[in-house]
């Protein structure tokens, strides 16, 4: 399976609109479009005037529609948002927990897959940016609330056996799968699998 691009959805300025709000909204949402294309390139950390230049508008433009890069960032994090919280939210089908939660395997790989760079992107400045530092930690919360939204109380109760099913399940097990091992979405997906089927297995239904 090819990794989906992040920019599917549409953009305000594709609604109907007019004058000067409509080209303002335009010129708004080409610099947001610009630093979703930079980063799905590879350019994890894209300047200002970079963003300005593949968006088509003037630096100042940028800092016109948004009051710095944090603003900006915050924008491109929403859209990503709105691209994956509709899978995220999507009904796990099984009969038992065991069942809906390898379930998730495919789904929640296909997540990781389409905001790999804008995890990376976000990790990698985080540590500069307030917004980003605390949505990287919401992004975590949300990660680790899927999961245990699946598991039963006993379970929930055994804080090692569940921490483990978060770590199988978890981006950072993924990107190692994928960007250090260099395996292939498929064999990942297997890999996942695999992992998560032999912590389930020592444990009581």
């Amino acid at each position: 399976m090819a990794t989906a691009t992040i920019l599917t959805l549409p953009l305000p300025s594709d609604l109907p609109g007019d004058g000067r709000r409509a080209r303002s909204q335009t010129s708004r949402d080409k610099i947001v479009a610009a630093v979703l294309r930079l980063i799905e390139g590879g350019d994890l950390s894209p300047s200002a005037a970079r963003v300005a230049e593949v968006a088509g508008v003037g630096l100042r433009s940028v800092f016109r529609h948004f009051d710095d890069m944090d603003t900006l960032y915050q924008e491109v994090s929403e859209r990503v948002a709105a691209e994956v919280m509709p899978l995220l939210r999507e009904e796990v089908i099984g009969t038992t927990w065991k069942e809906r939660l390898l379930r998730i395997v495919e789904r929640r790989t296909s997540i990781f897959e389409r905001i790999h760079p804008f995890r990376l992107s976000a990790s990698f400045k985080r540590f500069r940016s307030t917004f980003l530092t605390e949505e990287y930690r919401r992004t975590l919360d949300l990660e680790a609330a899927t999961v245990e939204a699946l598991l039963p109380e006993h379970i929930l109760a055994d804080h090692l056996s569940t921490r483990s099913i978060k770590v199988v399940l978890s981006f950072q097990n993924w990107h190692a799968l994928r960007f250090e091992q260099d395996l292939s979405i498929e064999e990942s997906r297997a890999v996942v699998t695999r992992l998560l089927g032999d912590v389930l297995s020592s444990l009581a239904d």
